[in-house]
């Protein structure tokens, strides 16, 4: 079960924008992550590398969570607003649900729940 300060310092890093240090510093080395009912993506590394493929994609990325984390035993769920800018200076809005399953102080899976219509924009 990961501490609350775990979870805020994992937070942390997401709102100051540093993505790939996140996933350095909190997820396992065999962590996954699956947005809605895609496979799911494999390995800290593979994530650190994805994670950096849509950062070089955006100009700007912006991360706030909105209201607390809940935490239930290895259980924790965030509800997240990103935007992001496009290099052409429009703005893309995407709201989610990260369902996250931690082992201890390491995160070892997170699912995004999220309407794909908000990514046809």
């Amino acid at each position: 079960m990961p501490d609350r300060q775990i979870v805020e310092s994992f937070v942390a890093l997401v709102e100051a924008g540093d993505y790939v240090g996140a996933i350095e510093h909190f997820y396992a080395p065999d962590a996954s992550t699956r947005e809605n009912t895609a496979d799911p993506v494999i390995g800290r590394d593979t994530l650190m590398a994805k994670e950096r493929g849509v950062m070089a994609a955006f100009p700007k990325i912006e991360a706030q969570r909105i209201g607390p984390s809940l935490i239930d035993g290895d259980t924790v769920a965030a509800r997240w607003k990103f935007t992001f800018t496009r290099p052409n200076g429009t703005v893309q809005v995407l709201e989610e649900i990260a369902w996250q399953t931690w082992r201890g102080d390491q995160l070892i899976e997170e699912r995004f729940f999220y309407d794909p219509k908000q990514m046809a924009g």
